[in-house]
Order: C-alpha cells, then structure tokens, then sequence
C-alpha cells in the first residue's frame, strides 16, 4: 500500500515528506538551464554608489600598524620568502604572543591615527555639507576659458597654414 502512494505521488507531482519527485527534479535542472542561458539578474555591483576619492582611509588597527613594523624586520631575517601568507601568519602568531605591555606602543599609535582620521572626517563631512558651489564655478570658468581659446587656436592655426603656402 506505502508503494502505491509513492507512485501516486510521483505520477501527480507532489512529493511525500522529505524527497523529491522526479518532475520537482527536472523542473530544477531546467531551471538551471535557463539561468545559464544568458538571461542573468543584473550585478548587485552597480547599485552601490561611487566611492568619493576624496573621502579620508580608514585608520588601521594596532595589529596592523604591529604588522607595518613586523614586515619590515621579517623579510630582514627572511630574505628568500616570497610568500606574504608566511609573513602574515608569522605576525598574526607574533602578535598573539605579546603581553598587552608589549601591544600599548603600537595600540597607542592606532588612537593616535584614528583621532586624526576623526578630525578629517569631520573637515570631509563639513565640505560635503557645503556643497559642491565653488567647484561648479571654477568647472565653468574653465570650461568657458578652455571654449575661448579652441577658437583662438583655430585662427592661428589657420594662419600658420598661409605662412606655409
């Protein structure tokens, strides 16, 4: 009797708990197919904003101003590795190794850094809030300087063609 629901289920297209029937498989091998296709979703990538060049870096962290230190003296002791992976598990056991005494130097550093990632933030915040007034002025103060002098350099141009003649 169980084997005559399963096939019942099977012929119908409803699958019993826990299994797929084989019309639930195909449907999703099609699918599949269909997706390699061609006719893909567009890339999440171009929703996202531009970044601003201008805008300030982030500060690094104390195991990474540790590490600016670390590379140097490691490829003094190692000049044959090439590998940057040795170089970064060899700081990353290193830095684990140290006492928080022996961290406050370069923990000291990454405050120092980021009070003055802090400060530039706010100076970047600021200009952004003002707006972009005085770059729309000089952009077309420049491009009205740049027009006059495409013409002004056609006539000279020109004029340099009859010198020739």
């Amino acid at each position: 009797m169980v084997g005559g629901i399963e096939t019942l289920a099977v012929r119908t297209g409803f699958a019993m708990k826990g299994g797929k029937s084989k019309s639930q498989v195909k449907n999703a091998s099609l699918s599949v197919n269909k997706k390699a296709g061609g006719t893909s979703k567009p890339k999440k990538a171009s929703k996202k904003a531009a970044k601003d060049p201008n805008k300030p870096k982030r500060p690094a962290s104390a195991f990474f101003v540790f590490m600016e230190e670390f590379r140097q003296t490691y490829k003094e002791k190692h000049p044959n590795n090439k590998s940057v992976a040795a170089v970064g598990k060899a700081g990353g056991d290193k830095w684990k190794s140290l006492s928080d005494a022996e961290k406050a130097p370069f923990v000291a550093k990454a405050e120092k850094r980021k009070a003055e990632y802090e400060k530039n933030m706010k100076a970047y915040n600021k200009r952004q809030a003002e707006g972009p007034k005085a770059d729309e002025d000089e952009s077309e103060k420049s491009m009205s300087e740049v027009n006059n002098e495409d013409e002004d350099g056609d006539d000279d141009g020109s004029d340099e063609d009859e010198d020739d003649d």
